[in-house]
């Protein structure tokens, strides 16, 4: 399965919660810490998933800050 990868910079303190919600949605995507001291996260997203985890992103924003870097695929 080829996912595609977003990459997150997030308060650290928020990393499990942002994948609870995430990974509470079975199958859309799935999330890793890349980096725990710039916590940086990874958010595989499954195939055909993708406006679905813009859109629960977007919402997210409201609760938590985070910004969008560059990382590898």
């Amino acid at each position: 399965m080829d996912t595609h990868s977003l990459f997150l910079r997030v308060p650290r303190k928020e990393i499990a919660y942002l994948k609870f919600i995430i990974e509470s949605y079975e199958g859309m995507a799935v999330i890793r810490t890349k980096d725990p001291y710039q916590a940086m996260v990874e958010v595989m997203i499954a195939p055909g998933w993708e406006k679905e985890v813009e859109a629960l992103l977007e919402d997210l924003q409201k609760e938590i800050p985070m910004e969008r870097v560059e990382g590898e695929e």
